[in-house]
């Protein structure tokens, strides 16, 4: 990645708009793609997951990535990449709820980089002491150097968070998964810890699963919402 000119380099790239409409859906997905993926390359994961009666807001990096370094680089080595791309997921969160369907009712999900992005994203907003529909990371975890400590607070309300990857992959070490799902939980996030047995960085159908599960929970959730008394 070429040295940023912006303060803001991802500002600018609309997100691909896909599924039912946002004035239309009652929940939505934001995607997140990984390091030289696309947005349109993330929606077969919604279709596969049944999630297709969402808003699908699928994010756009600059050059098909979000930061230069590694996830596990000094946050000051990837900026100011990181800090634009967390405002391009919290832009999609707005655009969402602007949209009418509240912060209960939206997915955060991602890929590889976007996986890592959406747990940063989920653990900073909890500070704002909110719940989301819920956060899957495809094979992320936090970001930023395990060597310097955390100051994570506040709560997600009971947020439910996925995150699934293998004990093989060779970007994403078991051992910060794990030290990820710890933060979670001490956010009061409901914690779905996926580990899978020689898989290396890609996604399983186990993975969709989870997406999937989440999509009919939300899904039964609004259909409740509009029986008759």
């Amino acid at each position: 990645m070429a040295p940023a000119t912006s303060p803001d380099p991802h500002a600018g790239f609309a997100p691909l708009i896909a599924g039912t409409p946002l004035d239309e859906a009652r929940y939505a997905v934001v995607l997140v793609h990984g390091r030289g993926g696309t947005a349109q390359g993330m929606l077969p994961i919604a279709r596969a997951a049944h999630a297709t009666d969402a808003a699908l807001v699928a994010l756009v990096a600059a050059g098909q990535s979000w930061y230069p370094e590694r996830f596990l680089s000094p946050r000051a080595a990837n900026e100011p990449w990181l800090g634009s791309a967390l405002a391009s997921v919290g832009s999609a969160v707005d655009r969402v709820r602007a949209a009418g369907i509240p912060t209960g009712q939206i997915v955060l999900a991602g890929f590889s980089q976007g996986a890592c992005l959406v747990l940063e994203y989920a653990a900073v907003a909890a500070a704002a002491h909110v719940r989301f529909g819920g956060v899957v990371a495809f094979a992320g975890a936090l970001i930023g150097d395990p060597a310097v400590p955390r100051h994570d607070h506040g709560s997600l309300a009971g947020t439910p968070v996925v995150l699934a990857c293998g004990d093989a992959d060779v970007h994403i070490p078991e051992e910060i998964v794990r030290s990820s799902a710890s933060v979670f939980r001490s956010l009061h996030a409901v914690v779905d810890l996926r580990i899978y047995p020689g898989v290396g960085h890609d996604i399983v159908a186990d993975q969709i699963q989870a997406l999937a599960d989440l999509a009919a929970t939300l899904r039964g959730a609004q259909s409740e919402a509009h029986l008759p008394p």
